[in-house]
C-alpha cells in the first residue's frame, strides 16, 4: 500500500491525503477494473509519442499529428506551449488556428533544466525552414515561463520573426488547464511583443 500511495503523489495536484484515498479506492476495486485501469495507463505510456514536427504527444501509428497535418490550419503562425496538456488546453478554446511548437518544458536553471534540454533547436530550424510570421509565447507566467520566453525572443530576433507574448489576463503562476476559454482566448487575442 506504501508504494501506490508513493507512486500516486508523483501525480500533479495528488498530495499525500488524496494518494491515500484514491489508493484504498484501488483496493477496494474490482480485480477486472484494477486490471482495466493499469492496462489503461500501460496503454498510454506504451502507444503514444511525440509528433516529429511539433512534439504533440500523438497515437504511434502516426507520425505527424492532425495539427501539422491540416492545409486548414495556418502555418505562418506557431504556438510554443511547454507541453501538450497547454497545447489541448488553447485547443479546447477553440479560437487559435495557427499551428504549435511543444517545447517540453521551460528553462530552469534551478531544477539543471537548460536550453539544451528542450525542443528550442528544433523550433529554431522550423523558423528557418519555413515562411514563419509570427511566434506567440504561450508559457503560464512564472519566472521560469517569462526566462524561457525571453530566451526564445533573442534567439529568433535575428530572423525577424514577430514574437509575441500572452496578455497578463492570466493570474501569476496560472495552469493553463485550470483557466478558462474566455480568459485564454483574450489572453491571446491581446498577445504583446516580447
Amino acid at each position: 500500500m506504501t508504494t501506490l500511495v508513493e507512486s500516486l503523489t508523483k501525480l500533479p495536484g495528488v498530495g499525500a491525503k488524496t494518494a491515500a484515498r484514491l489508493a484504498y479506492h484501488i483496493v477496494e476495486m474490482k480485480s477486472d477494473d484494477v486490471e482495466k485501469l493499469a492496462a489503461a495507463i500501460r496503454n498510454v505510456k506504451n502507444e503514444t509519442h511525440a509528433c516529429k514536427i511539433c512534439f504533440n504527444t500523438i497515437d504511434k501509428s502516426r507520425e505527424v499529428c492532425e495539427i501539422c497535418e491540416s492545409k486548414k490550419r495556418n502555418g505562418k503562425i506557431i504556438c510554443v506551449v511547454k507541453d501538450a496538456k497547454d497545447l489541448d488546453a488553447i485547443e479546447r478554446a477553440g479560437f487559435f488556428e495557427g499551428k504549435y511548437h511543444v517545447t517540453g518544458g521551460l528553462i530552469s536553471p534551478l531544477a539543471g533544466i537548460t536550453q539544451e534540454d528542450i525542443h528550442l533547436r528544433e523550433l529554431i530550424n522550423r523558423v528557418g525552414e519555413n515562411e514563419i510570421e509570427e511566434i506567440i509565447i504561450a508559457f503560464e507566467p512564472t519566472v521560469e515561463g517569462d526566462a524561457t520566453a525571453l530566451f526564445i525572443a533573442r534567439l529568433l530576433n535575428p530572423a525577424g520573426v514577430k514574437v509575441t507574448k500572452l496578455a497578463r489576463g492570466l493570474a501569476v503562476g496560472a495552469d493553463f488547464a485550470g483557466t478558462d476559454s474566455v480568459t485564454l482566448a483574450k489572453a491571446i487575442e491581446n498577445r504583446i511583443p516580447v
